[in-house]
């Protein structure tokens, strides 16, 4: 008796695999930068600095990687979240200065952008590994997601003093880990990962960009 043989089924690495990567990100990117500026104008008080805080914007690089994880590999899928972040900073910049009252300083654009570059890649790969099969690599792309909500729950707590925003942020980091993961084991291994992931990303965010860079 024979047995057929078993295909294991591969990311695609063409060309035009990569091209719908990258111009579907783009374009989610640009949408989503353009409703974050909107946004700001539509949540009350304090509220509209979440419309474009760091964590909201990392959620599009997971989505984009976390998308396109079952069609494209690992440098696509970082790809991807580069080119979600690049779209979040064009549309929301240039919305900004089409539509209201000018960007002003191509300074802060500029750092932003950069950070793109930065955590674009990281959080794409994220979620690509959230959708994979390896139990480890899961917990480490779930732990970052939730890990970045954690950032700026400290953000919001410490140095800007917004107790609801801080309690909102904290409460996606607790929910991210219980109701991305797939089993009790997992779920409790990404939320004790998650903090020190809050920690490092607080630092590196509040000390490296913030007060150095645009403080």
């Amino acid at each position: 008796m024979s047995a057929s043989p078993v295909i294991a089924s591969v990311p695609e690495t063409s060309g035009r695999s990569w091209a719908y990567a990258t111009a579907s990100a783009f374009a989610g990117g640009l949408l989503l930068g353009v409703l974050t500026n909107l946004a700001q104008g539509w949540l009350p008080g304090a509220w509209n600095q979440i419309a474009n805080s760091g964590a909201v914007w990392s959620v599009a690089a997971f989505a984009a990687g976390a998308l396109l994880a079952r069609r494209v590999g690992l440098p696509a899928a970082a790809v991807a979240g580069l080119f979600a972040e690049s779209g979040l900073v064009v549309g929301y910049y240039g919305y900004a200065e089409v539509a209201r009252d000018g960007m002003g300083s191509l300074f802060a654009p500029l750092v932003w952008l950069g950070m793109a570059f930065i955590a674009g890649p990281l959080f794409g790969v994220a979620g690509s590994w959230w959708r994979g099969i390896s139990p480890r690599h899961r917990v480490i792309g779930l732990a970052a997601l939730a890990g970045v909500f954690g950032m700026e729950a400290i953000h919001y707590a410490w140095v800007l003093h917004y107790a609801s925003q801080a309690w909102a942020c904290l409460a996606v980091l607790v929910l991210v880990p219980l109701l991305m993961g797939r089993t009790h084991r997992e779920r409790a291994l990404t939320l004790l990962t998650a903090v020190p992931f809050s920690l490092l990303a607080y630092l590196v965010f509040d000390k490296l960009i913030l007060t150095t860079l645009l403080g």
